[in-house]
């Protein structure tokens, strides 16, 4: 086995089977395992569905309520490097993240990056429909990340990533303390400061069409604190 697709979900009825889909096409056999945190609108039950379908390829999770981003993953790390996938794969379910970029991510690790980012933030990245005061507060937030870290990556909250296995095995997951757009940025660095290669590829980030997002508030405060708290690792 060789790639792996960790999609964490609540409540995305409306892009769940269109997502499973479209990954589940592309070349080069990627697997999918989905992380649904007891979505009260169904989900769970549709991937149940579509197993059938796609036996060896589609794998569920369930968890009871809502546990956080970053806990999802960490239980399909683990998963993954149980399984014995050498390519793990981090996305949205509702198509932000185009799935055609995995190739692009995958292309990038098979070339000698350790870690491939989905980036809006290099050259030749963007985004689409987000308003103003969203795009300020990502960008800020980026900027505001390197200059505490110093680490050389531009989108540093960037949710759509490739791991090798290796860098996921040195990491101590028990240790990673952030669940929201804090984990993602702590992932990187804890990468980085471990000696990983880190390759941005840029991406059309395109935000969600259907269904209702997941950002909040307490989200972005963690965020905020837990950039100063990752420079004591």
């Amino acid at each position: 086995m060789d790639k792996l697709v960790i999609i964490p979900t609540y409540n995305e009825k409306e892009n769940i089977e269109k997502i499973i889909r479209k990954v589940c096409s592309l070349p080069g056999e990627f697997h999918v395992l989905i992380v649904d945190d007891g979505s009260p609108d169904g989900t769970a039950t549709i991937v149940k569905q579509l197993q059938p379908e796609f036996v060896k390829k589609l794998y569920l999770k369930e968890r009871t309520g809502k546990q956080g981003l970053g806990t999802a993953y960490i239980l399909g790390f683990r998963w993954a490097i149980e399984q014995g996938y050498d390519f793990i794969f981090e996305m949205d379910a509702d198509f932000s993240h185009n799935p055609e970029d995995l190739l692009r991510l995958h292309q990038a690790c098979e070339k000698g990056a350790d870690v491939a980012v989905g980036s809006r933030y290099v050259r030749g990245g963007k985004v689409v429909n987000w308003p103003w005061d969203r795009i300020f507060i990502s960008k800020g937030g980026a900027l505001y990340t390197q200059l505490i870290t110093w680490m050389p990556v531009k989108d540093p909250t960037a949710g759509f990533v490739c791991y090798r296995r290796s860098v996921l095995e040195k990491i101590p997951l028990s240790e990673v303390k952030f669940i929201g757009y804090a984990f993602q940025i702590e992932m990187k660095y804890r990468a980085w400061k471990l000696g990983f290669t880190i390759k941005e590829v840029p991406i059309t980030f395109i935000d969600r069409t259907e269904g209702q997002s997941k950002m909040s508030k307490g989200i972005v405060k963690e965020a905020m604190y837990g950039v100063w708290k990752m420079r004591n690792f």
